[in-house]
């Protein structure tokens, strides 16, 4: 199955409460204030947020009055392209010139990649998929089991290295996950790894010694590999819309994320929190969930996105 075909089918669930709701306020050619009322409540049903839902708003206006809008493919036509504009809008780090790069790793140097979230989000379930997506493309890949609070953590992610046939290196359960940073780092050094993939706690947003040790993790990092790619990715639920937002907000606060994984978007409608994310706190969604199979977390491509939210094949 081709990657558009993976996404329009992950976004089914939206794209059917989108496409329902246009049907339903679709009454004629004439786009009046309670159409568009009408059109802002279906938008924010998807959990596109309020700021997403106003941009796009008008830029259906503004299309509406300058070429006219007849039919409902035209209307969602409208409604992609707005979608795209949002998702496609360029990222800055704080005090950077250039762009964030929003394939997060890069070819000509080792990459770091620590993933954060809460529990039950599928974190260590997404970065096994990751270290398959890598590995496919020729990358050496090695997982660090930071997530030495949890129960099996380790060996969990010990089933997806042996799925994805990537290396990882782990310590015993309540080992200092630190400590099972600074040892994978060594490794993947010495072995000149493209990829670490850091798996680390669930973190409940009571817990503030769990955070402490997020930004021990960052201390050793940067003692360790100073000149990797070091980057920070929160794996978020989609099918939690816009409570995933306050997760956001609390992990960008704790550690700067550099941008968010969202799994599981093939069992929710409100997979318009894609959009929300981006416009509220501008982080690049680097992957989505659709499935259940190893290669079901695809590189997120915004024009895709967008039309498959919508149900334009």
């Amino acid at each position: 199955m081709g990657l558009f075909k993976k996404i329009f089918g992950g976004l089914k669930k939206t794209a059917t409460a989108i496409t329902s709701g246009i049907a339903s306020i679709f009454v004629g050619t004439e786009l009046d204030d309670d159409f568009y009322d009408d059109l802002t409540a279906v938008l924010l049903s998807a959990d596109i947020g309020m700021e997403g839902t106003e941009i796009i708003i008008e830029d259906i206006r503004r299309v509406a009055k300058k070429q006219g809008i007849k039919t409902q493919e035209e209307l969602k036509t409208a409604l992609a392209e707005s979608i795209a504009g949002i998702l496609n809008s360029p990222v800055y780090y704080e005090g950077e010139e250039d762009p964030v790069d929003p394939t997060i790793v890069f070819d000509d140097m080792p990459n770091v990649l620590m993933i954060v979230g809460v529990n039950g989000v599928g974190k260590t379930t997404a970065i096994g998929k990751m270290a398959a997506h890598y590995k496919a493309r020729k990358k050496t890949v090695l997982l660090a089991a930071a997530d030495t609070f949890r129960a099996a953590a380790s060996e969990q992610l010990n089933e997806w290295a042996n799925r994805a046939g990537v290396r990882i290196v782990k310590h015993t359960e309540g080992a200092d996950p630190a400590s099972v940073v600074f040892d994978a780092l060594s490794s993947a050094k010495a072995k000149n790894d493209d990829i670490t993939l850091i798996d680390t706690a669930g973190r409940l947003h009571n817990k503030s010694h769990l955070m402490e040790e997020l930004k021990k993790i960052d201390r050793v990092v940067a003692r360790v590999h100073p000149d990797a790619n070091y980057k920070k990715l929160l794996v978020l639920d989609a099918t939690t819309g816009q409570n995933a937002l306050s997760q956001v907000e609390y992990f960008n606060d704790a550690v700067g994320l550099d941008g968010v994984v969202l799994t599981k978007l093939d069992g929710t409608a409100k997979g318009g929190v894609v959009v929300a994310i981006k416009q509220q706190f501008s982080l690049p969604v680097v992957f989505v969930g659709v499935g259940e199979k190893l290669d079901d977390l695809l590189p997120f491509d915004a024009n895709d996105f967008a039309k498959g939210i919508v149900g334009i094949q």
